[in-house]
C-alpha cells in the first residue's frame, strides 16, 4: 500500500485566512480611530476637522 504524505494545503489555506483576518481587523480598527477622532473634534466644536486629501489637487 502506497499512503500519500498529508498534505499542507489545509494547513496553508487556514493560515492564509487568519492572516487576513487580522489584516482586516487592523483595517477597521485604524478606519474606526480616524472616524472616532474626527467626531471628537466636531464634538468639541472644531472645524476642519477632516483631514484634507492632497491627492486630489489640480
Amino acid at each position: 500500500m502506497d499512503e500519500e504524505p498529508p498534505s499542507n494545503r489545509n494547513a496553508l489555506l487556514a493560515l492564509l485566512v487568519v492572516v487576513a483576518l487580522v489584516v482586516a481587523g487592523f483595517w477597521i480598527s485604524r478606519v474606526l480611530r480616524d472616524a472616532d477622532r474626527t467626531e471628537d473634534c466636531l464634538m468639541r466644536g472644531g472645524h476642519n476637522c477632516a483631514p484634507l486629501d492632497s491627492t486630489l489637487r489640480r
